[in-house]
This record gives structure tokens, C-alpha cells and sequence, in this order.
């Protein structure tokens, strides 16, 4: 669908999704980013909501200026998948055996390995410079120097809230595994510090929020934002790299080298900064809630526990500043989908997938999101669909 035009501030809202159906709050948020004098354009999601600081499913174009609360705490969070050569014929009839390897193989929720991830161990792992990155660590924010050894150990973990690891086939029958996860507690860390830091900046003090406080080019505080913020993006992209070769190797090691064989991986950032040039203006870009869709680039568009997965290729749409939606949207929050549904909910709602069905995961369900093929729709001139997938496994963090 094509796009529709809000009156912001400085800049308009372009938004491809109905405004009618948008939350007041999220509205308000938009309109707050887009009276920001570094702002040079905004461009909105169909999976848009409320979100904390930013709005989730925003895309914000500044110049020579960033919000670290509109890239979020969970700096780097974003998707990863990779297809093999199985089919759904592979498949044995109960998946519960898998799920609990995998579930073995990674930890889930606040959990770390007890040793760090050895990754020359890994051998679908194709990452390489692992001593540079690691001594890059000295240098980050001096407030979490002090933990190297469990970054160490979190690397390599799913983590809660709406992370998760699936087991998917497409619409040909072939299997995919496919992943969500971010930059761990570290990244939160050092968000929550680089955030309070902007806060309490001068120019930043007559803002309409002052969960946008901003840094600006040319200053000691903004280098250091963007040292440890990329850092942190690389930390999540090697995060989700280790647990796709873990979960690849539970797979291989339960079928066989001969049967299964892996197709390279994709993978995309949702909460994150790049340095992009829009009509010759070099910009700093906040995607929240939304990855790169330009022409060619490969993306993925999850929606909930049991409602699929799209593998997109992007249109190169320049007017959403190159980006689509990070997934379906929530729909209602965490709170509220608590009150609204049981277990009994979750259990019908994700008939025919293997994954937890207790109250542990109600806040996820796949009522409390938006519906995907919906949001799919309305993004057809950003995206387009390369493979359709279906959960049969879904390991919630």
C-alpha cells in the first residue's frame, strides 16, 4: 500500500500502516521525534507501537545526531535463519526430543554457558576475529569493564522476552532454522549508561522528551556512544552467528553429515545505527523495530509462536529511508495479554507446534501480535516475499 503523510514537527510522518489504528501514545512519540531539530526525516512501520523512549517500527534519518533510546537497550537485536536440505519427510512424528536438545544446547531466559563458546569448536561457524573483538572490550564504557567473563558466557544465548529459536519449514517442505536474539545483558548495559549520559546533556534539556536526548557529531560523549553501540551491533550479529552453529549442529548431529547440509545464513539487525546518504546528505539512521530493505538486501519478518515467518528480499524503497517492518507488531502488552488469556489460550493458539504451552509464555502468544499477513500487505512496495516458513519448533526464551 502505498504510504500515508501525518503532520509532524519539522519533518512529516510517512507511515505504512493506517494512522487510525496506531495507539495514541505511539503517535504522540512519532510526533515528539519528528519535532527534533537534528531530524531529517521518519519514516513509520506497519508493525508500529509504543515502545520505551522510541517508537517501535520507526525509522529516524538525523543529522549528525543520535537518540540512544531510539535504538533501544537491546542494541543489535535482530533475526538470523539458514535454510538445509531436510525436508518435513526427515521429520519424526514427535519433535519434543529436539526441542529439548536444542533447549540443552543453548541457553534460554537470564541463562549463560559455563564456559565460555569455544568457537573454533563450531565448525559452521565462519566468523573470524574473535581475538580483535574480544580486546576491543577494554575499551568500552568503564562502568562494565568488569564484565568480560560474563559477556564471555553470554555469548551464544537466546535470552527472554520475545527471543526465540524455531525449527520452520517452508512451503516447499524444506527446514530452516531461524533465531532472535540480541546483544545480551551487555548491551544493555551499556545502553541504560550511554542513555542516562545523554540525558543530562545541556542541548538536550528542552526537548519534548527527555527519553530523546540526543549526541552530536564532533563530541567526545557521541564517539564514545558510537564505539561502544557498534560494538555492541557487532556483539549481537556474533551472538546469534554462535547459536545458529549450535543449533546447526544439534540438527546435523541428529540427522547425519550426508542428510543435512546448510544453505549460508542470513541475518539482520532490527534495533540499530548505520551511516546512510539520502539525497546526498550523509545521515545517521535509527532503525527500532525495523531492518535495511534496500534493493536486494535479504531480511526476515517473524510474526508470533505459531503465525510463520517471511524471508523478504528489499525493494530499495528510498522514501522508508531503504527499511521494512522487524516482524508482525504487538498488539496489545505484555501486561495486558496476561490479563486477556490462559494457558488454555496458548495451548490452542499454537496447535501443532512443539514449544512450551504454560503461563510462562501468555505474554507471547500469538493473539497479543498483530496479524502478519496484514503487515505484510501494506509493506508490498518495500518488500517482497522470497519464502513463506511454519513453526514446528519454537523454543522460547
Amino acid at each position: 500500500m502505498p504510504y500515508q503523510t501525518l503532520k509532524g514537527g519539522r519533518v512529516p510522518i510517512r507511515m505504512w500502516t493506517d494512522p487510525g489504528t496506531v495507539e495514541d501514545l505511539a503517535l504522540d512519540q512519532l510526533r515528539n521525534v519528528s519535532a527534533l531539530p537534528w531530524v531529517e526525516g521518519l519514516a513509520v512501520m506497519p508493525d508500529v507501537h509504543y515502545g520505551k523512549g522510541a517508537t517501535v517500527g520507526s525509522v529516524i534519518a538525523m543529522r549528525d545526531a543520535v537518540s540512544p533510546a531510539a535504538v533501544g537497550v537491546d542494541i543489535g537485536c535482530g533475526m538470523t535463519a539458514a535454510k538445509s536440505s531436510l525436508t518435513v519427510e526427515d521429520m519424526p512424528d514427535d519433535l519434543s526430543g529436539l526441542r529439548h536438545r536444542l533447549e540443552r544446547a543453548i541457553p534460554v531466559g537470564r541463562g549463560s554457558h559455563k564456559q565460555a563458546v569455544d568457537p573454533s569448536g563450531l565448525p559452521n561457524l565462519k566468523e573470524r576475529g574473535w581475538y580483535d573483538f574480544w580486546k576491543a572490550f577494554e575499551d568500552l564504557h568503564p562502568a562494565v569493564r568488569a564484565r568480560l567473563g560474563r559477556a564471555r558466557q553470554q555469548m551464544g544465548t537466546l535470552g527472554g522476552g520475545n527471543h526465540f529459536l524455531e525449527l520452520c519449514a517452508d512451503d516447499d517442505g524444506a527446514i530452516w532454522l531461524v533465531l532472535h536474539s540480541g546483544s545480551r545483558n551487555i548491551g544493555n548495559e551499556l545502553a541504560e549508561h550511554h542513555i542516562e549520559a545523554a540525558r543530562k546533556l545541556p542541548h538536550n534539556q528542552d526537548l519534548p522528551d527527555n527519553d530523546l536526548a540526543v549526541f552530536l557529531t564532533g563530541t567526545a560523549k557521541m564517539d564514545a556512544y558510537r564505539h561502544d553501540l557498534f560494538w555492541a551491533q557487532e556483539y549481537a550479529r556474533r551472538n546469534r552467528a554462535v547459536m545458529m552453529a549450535l543449533a546447526q549442529g544439534v540438527v546435523t548431529r541428529r540427522f547425519g553429515d550426508n542428510r543435512c547440509k546448510w544453505d549460508e545464513v542470513i541475518s539482520c539487525h532490527h534495533n540499530y545505527v548505520a551511516e546512510e546518504t539520502y539525497g546526498g546528505a550523509e545521515l545517521l539512521v535509527t532503525r527500532k523495530g525495523a531492518i535495511r530493505a534496500g534493493a536486494g538486501d535479504l531480511g526476515i519478518i517473524p510474526g508470533s509462536m505459531a503465525t510463520g515467518t517471511y524471508i523478504v528480499r528489499g525493494l530499495g524503497n528510498e522514501t522508508a529511508y531503504n527499511s521494512a517492518s522487524h516482524g508482525a507488531g504487538r498488539l496489545m502488552s505484555r501486561n495486558k495479554a496476561r490479563k486477556n488469556f490462559t494457558v488454555e489460550d496458548v495451548i490452542e493458539q499454537t496447535k501443532g507446534v512443539e514449544c512450551r504451552k504454560d503461563g510462562g509464555v501468555i505474554d507471547e502468544i500469538p493473539g497479543a501480535y498483530k496479524d502478519l499477513d496484514t503487515v505484510m500487505a501494506a509493506q508490498s512496495d518495500l518488500v517482497e516475499v522470497v519464502a513463506h516458513l511454519r513453526q514446528l519448533i519454537c523454543v522460547k526464551g
